[in-house]
């Protein structure tokens, strides 16, 4: 059975971010390899700044502050915040991993509608290195 992109569209929060953390894994490896980092301790290090709750939390807090996303997505990232995700790891507190999972949300979204166009300028724009700073 293949799901429909209206399938998609009906996801829970939780499936979605699912989907957003491994997309978001691949993101940040790529990203931090194409700059030349390629030691091994050095790149997990590298990529924690980007895939910890905290950072993923303040991204998706930005970019909601800017107005970058549509309706839509808006809606999708509330879905993601609003999702019962059982635990809450123990090094973060329950606010920022909501924000978090809502921002893999979104990137779980764009990524199984195939709307890659979106997702990379978004994720080329969170990973740029002016932004790189902030988080």
């Amino acid at each position: 059975m293949k799901i429909t992109d209206s399938d998609i569209k009906q996801l829970n929060g939780t499936t979605l971010a699912y989907m957003g953390d491994a997309v978001m894994e691949q993101f940040v490896r790529e990203h931090l390899i194409r700059n030349g980092q390629v030691k091994p301790n050095k790149l997990h290090v590298s990529a924690t700044k980007f895939v910890s709750a905290k950072a993923q939390a303040s991204m998706v807090v930005q970019l909601l502050e800017e107005n970058y996303f549509t309706e839509e997505e808006v809606a999708v990232i509330k879905r993601g915040r609003n999702a019962n995700q059982g635990t809450v790891p123990k090094n973060t507190d329950v606010q920022t991993y909501r924000h978090a999972t809502s921002f893999e949300a979104i990137i779980g979204y764009l990524y199984l509608l195939n709307n890659h166009e979106r997702l990379t300028n978004m994720m080329e724009y969170v990973l740029s290195e002016n932004k790189k700073g902030e988080v």
